[in-house]
């Protein structure tokens, strides 16, 4: 009797202890721009929606780092731009020779928009008067990079035209602001804070792009697409910017159980006001833009998600 009581204890003593969290890693870009605090806001809510699951969003350079990040399986989820998806999931690009093929999505979220600033007072209004200047295209290793190459040399522009400077979002704002360089890059949702509060305490030009660029852009890039910069998005813009833009994706390992990956798309769907609460770019989380723009194929528990709310799911977002 009192070896079945010492039994029974131990069973009581297992039950009662706590089960630990199962840990997500999702990995971002710097601080400066949109990928951070999505990712952070995405944290929060699984932490709070989805029981037994904890998320960290963590700081690295973007795009490109996080592709192989998702490839070892060192980060659970990842955002990155649709092209720099794409070229690691095909072996294009910077990823010849080495296919990410275990890549899937779950959701496009929103459009990176290629913004090029400079200071006001400036002599550069165009794309072609980068020539002989100092100019940032982005942290290395990020998609903002990958996006300035095809478009500059869509336009016949080349990094021998000028001096490259690789900072990251805040960086470049930073060395605008101090005369250190005459112009950066940022592909990132907008409005973005490091541009935002440049603005604020100088006067800036966004640049805009001619029609016969954006053209050349997208014969070059075919994620690229068309976009605007509506006047007022930043201090003293008073007019409409054209500009391109690239869908930015949310990925994970083929590799992620169906079931979770099923619960975070359908938290992502369902409570997207709470993501838009921590930046207005989530407005783009639509079902109809992930339809739209992902190039890469779903992750089975997304396509069972999509699946089950009735959506028309496009063949090549099959896997």
């Amino acid at each position: 009797m009192r070896i079945l009581k010492h039994a029974v204890a131990i069973v009581m003593l297992v039950v009662a202890l706590p089960v630990s969290a199962q840990q997500l890693s999702i990995a971002t870009g710097g601080t400066g721009g949109v990928y951070y605090p999505i990712g952070g806001g995405f944290a929060e809510m699984i932490n709070k929606h989805i029981k037994g699951v904890k998320a960290t969003a963590e700081v690295t350079g973007a795009s490109v780092e996080n592709m192989g990040l998702i490839m070892r399986g060192d980060a659970d989820l990842a955002v990155a731009l649709a092209d720099t998806v794409y070229q690691a999931y095909s072996g294009a690009g910077d990823f010849k020779g080495r296919h990410i093929k275990n890549v899937r999505v779950l959701a496009s979220i929103y459009p990176n928009v290629v913004q090029l600033v400079t200071l006001a007072k400036s002599d550069i209004k165009s794309i072609a008067d980068l020539k002989g200047k100092r100019v940032s295209v982005g942290a290395p290793g990020s998609g903002t990079e990958l996006n300035v190459r095809a478009l500059l040399d869509a336009n016949g522009i080349h990094y021998s035209n000028f001096t490259p400077l690789r900072f990251n979002f805040n960086e470049t704002a930073d060395a605008i602001r101090d005369g250190d360089i005459d112009a950066g890059f940022w592909s990132v949702g907008s409005p973005t804070s490091s541009i935002l509060n440049l603005g604020a305490t100088h006067d800036i030009r966004l640049i805009s792009f001619s029609d016969e660029e954006v053209a050349n852009a997208l014969k070059k890039d075919p994620v690229f697409a068309p976009y605007k910069l509506a006047a007022g998005m930043y201090e003293g813009m008073n007019e409409a910017v054209q500009v391109i833009s690239i869908p930015n994706l949310l990925v994970v390992n083929s590799d992620m159980d169906e079931e979770l990956a099923y619960k975070l798309t359908k938290l992502l769907f369902e409570k997207t006001d709470e993501l838009i609460a921590v930046h207005p770019a989530a407005h783009d989380t639509t079902v109809k833009y992930t339809m739209d723009s992902s190039p890469v194929p779903l992750h089975l528990g997304a396509l069972r998600y999509f699946e089950e709310i009735g959506v028309e799911i496009p063949d090549r977002l099959r896997p």
